[in-house]
């Protein structure tokens, strides 16, 4: 079941998370974030009424993704920058796609026109995700991270809504 996420669900959203921080490039920190951020994080997509939803798997927060201010500046309040992360044990089972889906139709209904998906690479899974949504790669950065001893290139998808 997909649905918005809850206070109550922040402690299953740091573990989710947590595990890309300290086993991946996935994300560039580098150190456990509480629940307390997590509610922090939470209430700050709220203010900016932008969408922060889970997938529940009999009780358990299997995953999430939220959409996030692209930039600050007045022109771009119709672009936005979506994020995906699933609990390493439900991979492969298409809870990326249905998160993407719900999040990508609470965008559309609330009149956002761009989305972007920034993605540490080599990440042949995210990238064929992102693309199975029409994403398109619309730029390469190399070495703008350093996690683990290694330089880490980020790669840019965007996607318009309502083509």
């Amino acid at each position: 079941m997909i649905r918005p996420a809850q206070d109550s669900d922040c402690e299953d959203l740091a573990r989710v998370y947590n595990h890309y921080v300290a086993n991946t490039v996935v994300t560039f920190e580098e150190e456990p974030v509480n629940a307390q951020e997590f509610a922090s994080r939470l209430a700050e997509a709220d203010d900016a009424e932008l969408p922060w939803l889970v997938a529940d798997v009999a009780g358990e927060i299997a995953g999430y993704a939220y959409a996030s201010k692209w930039k600050g500046r007045c022109a771009y309040r119709f672009s936005a920058e979506v994020t995906v992360y699933l609990s390493p044990d439900h991979t492969g089972r298409g809870l990326g796609s249905a998160l993407y889906t719900a999040l990508f139709a609470a965008l559309k209904e609330k009149s956002y026109h761009a989305v972007m998906g920034g993605i540490a690479l080599p990440n042949p899974a995210s990238i064929a995700l992102h693309e199975r949504f029409g994403m398109k790669k619309a730029a390469h950065f190399e070495e703008v991270g350093y996690k683990f001893g290694r330089w880490v290139d980020v790669g840019y998808w965007q996607g318009k809504l309502n083509d």
